[in-house]
């Protein structure tokens, strides 16, 4: 279950689908009305897919068991309410992972679950209007490692980067994994310090111009991750 169908959300769900992978969408509004009646479509450099992914507005609608994997994507304002929903609908023993940014998510999801997952999530995606996703990279959709929190990695994880893994993204099972989310904090700390300060010929470019650009830029930030850094390191020495 992806809780959260918005940019990341629904484009993660949309290629696990496209791959295989049961997927059952949470999704609010015009959104959810949308996907309930055109499915969802999913634009990317390679075209453009509709997938008729069933959808939901709240977990208490499905039957979540122990085999289950939740996944969360919402924003992290929004993480304590889906919680609260979550917790009222599904067993402690379902797997929560949260794919999304910050640090304090799967701390919050482990007050109420006892198996709980970051990813680091290296995804340029959009979602603009209801029904729609827009993944800006291909072939690699992104880059999606995930681990078990605080520390290790187990089946579970396992099980998770080889399902990310065989539906278009880069993904590997990491022991450290929150130690790869908090660089990716420190790395969007930039992004308000570029906002507040970005030179008046930044702000004026064409709303065009991010979508011509995002693939370069997701080379650029795969290039400076861990990853890469630990790469340049190791062919260096």
């Amino acid at each position: 279950m992806v809780y959260g169908a918005g940019a990341v959300g629904g484009v993660i769900g949309a290629r696990l689908h496209e791959h295989g992978h049961e997927v059952v969408l949470i999704a609010r509004g015009e959104h959810l009305t949308a996907i309930r009646e055109r499915g969802l479509r999913l634009d990317s450099p390679e075209g453009s897919a509709s997938f008729e992914l069933p959808a939901v507005e709240h977990p208490g609608e499905l039957e979540l068991g122990d085999g289950d994997v939740v996944m969360l994507a919402t924003k992290s304002q929004d993480t304590a309410a889906a919680l609260r929903e979550l917790a009222a609908a599904a067993p402690p023993s379902v797997a929560v992972v949260c794919a999304q940014n910050g640090v304090e998510n799967e701390r919050a999801a482990l007050r109420a679950f006892g198996r709980v997952y970051g990813v680091h999530v290296m995804l340029p995606a959009a979602h603009l209007e209801p029904g729609v996703v827009e993944a800006h990279s291909a072939p690699t959709t992104g880059l999606l490692d995930v681990g078990r929190y605080p520390l290790g990695c187990d089946e579970t994880a396992e099980a998770i980067a080889r399902a990310f893994a065989a539906s278009s993204f880069d993904s590997h099972a990491r022991e450290d994994i929150m130690r790869w989310k908090y660089r990716k904090l420190i790395m969007n700390l930039g992004n308000a310090v570029e906002a507040v300060i970005a030179p008046p010929r930044r702000a004026t470019r064409s709303s065009a111009a991010p979508r011509t650009r995002a693939r370069p830029a997701c080379a650029r930030r795969a290039s400076t991750s861990p990853r890469a850094s630990r790469t340049a390191r190791a062919a260096a020495g």
